[in-house]
């Protein structure tokens, strides 16, 4: 199994609207079948992330699955509306788990 966790910084102003587009994200993996969570930190370290995705995977093929929408309209539309309330690209992390 691998978890790919998507990592997003945000100003405090922006969080709540971030939370809300990254519910949207783990709604849309659930209807992929895939078990997805989102991770608000309560502390943050140096250079941590406002907030987190984390989706488990079967295969790596999930993650270009999970990542491309080519053609749905809607889904591109939100996605670009998140992308402005980003104060840097989000961090992608992909781990396999051991055992």
């Amino acid at each position: 199994m691998y978890l790919a966790r998507f990592s997003y910084d945000v100003l405090p102003v922006n969080r709540q609207q971030a939370m809300g587009f990254i519910r949207r994200e783990v709604e849309a993996a659930a209807g992929r079948g895939l078990k997805a969570r989102m991770l608000v930190p309560l502390t943050r370290g140096q250079g941590g992330a406002a907030l987190r995705l984390e989706v488990e995977l079967t295969s790596l093929d999930q993650l270009e699955q999970l990542r491309q929408r080519g053609g749905d309209t809607e889904a591109q539309d939100w996605m670009h509306a998140f992308s402005e309330v980003l104060t840097a690209p989000p961090g992608v992390e992909i781990l396999r788990v051991d055992g």
